[in-house]
């Protein structure tokens, strides 16, 4: 899945210290196809998505990959609403396409079943193995060989306002069921009367939070029947998920119909400092109106109390303020979310495909998957997951990430989300009159898309 939330500008300075490169950590890394100085001269491009990746970490990406293969590494960013589009035109292109690239998970599918990417079957369990993140291995992997791997996971659970849900008489839930009644008792309550409160902060097209009331109650997106891929959102465990969802919309949460995920904490937090055309405090408005939000684990870098550090804004988690919990399902295990995370894969256009799987040696290492880590990104290695750390956002990543879904591997699923379709449904559940009628308006529309590659 795309990233979609930013992360804090405080996350490169204050959380991520580089040790010095190591290069007998891991055999991985140190495997070279070729000597330094035949490869000098040479360059290779990996293409790098949003700010996701620290710029600590593509100091470590580039230094590293010159010191071990004489050659350089240059790192180009894209943007993820663009990149479907940028890879739809690069990939093909021998002159122009990046030699590795990082693309989101659920984007996956469509590129591999085109035959975009090298076929690096022969470097899986050099590369981590049975230890790299199953459902991202098998959203790169199609008639058994391995084209896309994981790059890094994220995983979302909720932020929730200690005092506001105190006040309110609530706890925190144990079940879906009690969570649903909770955020929409706090909402009827609304202990601070602050105008436009939500219980639940859930943007009306945010289907990749919304989708987690469909996973719990046993529903899914698409199945594939006979060969082909068949949108079910009109299955009666989907419609389960949607009523429960439709709920809330209408009783707990008072975000606007067109909100998708991106920035929920602007509205857990509180005390927004407005600044002058000179940069002067003039004023705080109060923008504190939910009391609940659910969000990937790096968001954490943007809750809290408003502060400055080195001159700058930043936010400072308070405990007494601010907490967390994993949306419980309706078994007493964790809810299935929606799996965040990235693929990296090698393009088959690639004219330099030894140092491209360098290239991956290096990002597989032990060195920067515990690198991944410390930056709060989900190391693509499960044996590397200690190194996210055991506060309790750690915890809660790695709790909630334990039963989480990706969306279907299906060919035709990226151009299901960069034709908007999820969010245009999911912008009509609050008024819809017979959902039934509106899923299967809607399986109709995706089933075909789902089968063009």
């Amino acid at each position: 899945m795309k990233r979609t939330l930013a992360v804090a500008a405080g996350l490169t300075a204050g959380t991520i210290l580089l040790a010095a490169c190591n290069s007998g950590s891991d055999s991985a890394a140190t495997s070279s196809t070729s000597g330094t100085a035949d490869n000098a001269g040479k360059t290779i491009t990996l293409w790098l998505v949003g700010s996701d990746t620290p710029d600590a970490l593509r100091t470590y990406l580039t230094d590293t990959f010159h010191a071990k293969t004489g050659a350089t590494l240059k790192i180009e960013e894209q943007t993820w609403p663009d990149l479907v589009t940028k890879l739809t035109t690069a990939l093909p292109d021998a002159n122009n396409t990046p030699d590795v690239t990082e693309l989101g998970n659920t984007q996956s599918p469509t590129f591999t079943n085109a035959g975009a990417f090298l076929d690096i079957s022969d470097m899986y369990d050099e590369l981590g193995g049975s230890n790299l993140l199953q459902s991202f291995v098998d959203a790169g992997t199609v008639d058994g060989k391995k084209y896309t791997l994981p790059y890094y996971f994220g995983s979302r659970y909720m932020f929730y306002r200690k005092d506001v849900w105190q006040k309110a008489g609530v706890s925190v839930p144990t079940t879906l069921e009690e969570f649903n009644a909770d955020v929409k008792t706090i909402a009827e309550k609304n202990p601070n009367d602050i105008k436009g409160f939500s219980g639940f902060f859930l943007g009306g097209q945010d289907w990749r939070n919304g989708v987690s009331w469909i996973f719990a109650n046993g529903g899914d997106l698409a199945k594939k029947e006979d060969g082909k891929w068949v949108s079910t959102l009109s299955d009666p465990n989907t419609l389960k998920g949607l009523a429960q969802l439709q709920d809330i919309y209408r009783y707990a949460s008072k975000a606007p119909g067109d909100a998708k995920d991106q920035s929920p904490w602007l509205y857990l937090n509180d005390s927004d400092v407005v600044l002058d055309d000179n940069g002067k405090p003039t004023k705080q408005k109060t923008s504190m109106n939910a009391a609940t939000i659910m969000a990937p684990g790096w968001a954490h870098w943007s809750i809290g109390d408003l502060t400055t550090k080195d001159g700058k804004d930043v936010r400072a988690w308070n405990d007494k303020k601010f907490g967390t919990f994993v949306l419980p399902g309706n078994d007493g295990k964790p809810a299935p979310v929606f799996a965040g995370g990235s693929n990296i894969g090698i393009s088959a256009k690639s004219k330099n495909p030894a140092l491209a799987k360098d290239l991956l040696r290096i990002i597989f290492s032990a060195d920067y998957q515990k690198k991944l880590g410390g930056a709060g990104l989900g190391p693509a290695n499960k044996e590397y997951v200690d190194s996210l750390g055991t506060d309790q956002f750690a915890k809660a990543l790695i709790e909630s990430s334990a039963n989480s879904k990706l969306t279907p591997a299906a060919p035709g699923w990226a151009g299901v989300e960069a034709a908007g379709v999820m969010e245009e449904f999911f912008g009509k559940i609050k008024d819809a009159k017979d959902l039934a009628a509106l899923a299967k308006q809607y399986d109709d529309k995706i089933t075909p898309m789902l089968n063009q590659s």
